[in-house]
């Protein structure tokens, strides 16, 4: 399944104040950038994942958010650097900008 043209839309909307916002279609999925930095993915089933490590993603382990994880070719189970938005922020345009804002400021 394709991460669809209606989630693409909704993720640009919800960081709109941020700045420019782009994406990009990739394996099946999408990246978010602001101005030219990427800050969050959309992966295939939709989910909206923002980029994090460090102190970010201990505050957002204790939101109750989770890590991006797969299964690697070989079975084991691999994860990236990007975490679930709290479910607030998903209806919150200003609490979205906030967790976007810490992200693109400690991936600059």
């Amino acid at each position: 399944m394709a991460v669809s043209n209606e989630d693409i839309e909704f993720a640009t909307d919800l960081f709109s104040r941020l700045g420019s916002i782009t994406s990009r279609k990739m394996m099946g999925g999408a990246s978010i950038y602001c101005d030219g930095q990427i800050f969050a993915i959309l992966k295939s089933d939709g989910a909206l994942m923002i980029k994090a490590k460090g102190a970010l993603a201990d505050e957002l382990a204790a939101e109750g958010c989770t890590k991006f994880t797969m299964e690697g070719k070989t079975g084991k189970i691999k994860s990236m650097g990007y975490w679930t938005l709290p479910e607030s922020a998903l209806d919150d345009p200003d609490e979205a900008c906030q967790w976007a804002t810490k992200s693109l400021k400690e991936n600059s």
